[in-house]
């Protein structure tokens, strides 16, 4: 079983930047890919970046130039760095942990973009 904790969300203006975290813990190990997603009412959820454990990254044309994921493999850690942020980005951002066939969910951390 894995846990994933989100923290990091908030209200920022347009133009602001916030760090989300993502910490899982519990039977991990092995091959395996960690990513940022969002979701706004009435959407499907999206994905805004992964990350394998290799630092292979992907990103949504949406973010491109904007955010940065990023991994700390010690500490079992991911980061979404969000700059430049537009109101756009306003969502419900998630972890995600892919292992095996397995795929993992934190709670999700609010991000709001507003003035």
């Amino acid at each position: 079983q894995v846990q994933l904790v989100e923290s990091g969300g908030g209200l920022v203006q347009p133009g602001g930047s916030l760090r989300l975290s993502c910490v899982a813990a519990g039977s991990i190990s092995g091959f395996y890919t960690m990513g940022w997603y969002r979701q706004v009412p009435g959407k499907q959820r999206e994905m805004v970046a992964t990350i394998t454990l290799g630092g292979t990254t992907n990103y949504a044309d949406s973010v491109k130039g904007r955010f940065t994921i990023s991994k700390n493999n010690a500490r079992n850690t991911a980061y979404l760095q969000m700059n430049s942020l537009k109101p756009e980005d306003t969502a419900v951002y998630y972890c995600n942990l892919y292992i095996a066939i397995f795929s993992y969910w934190g709670q999700g951390t609010q991000v709001t973009v507003s003035s």
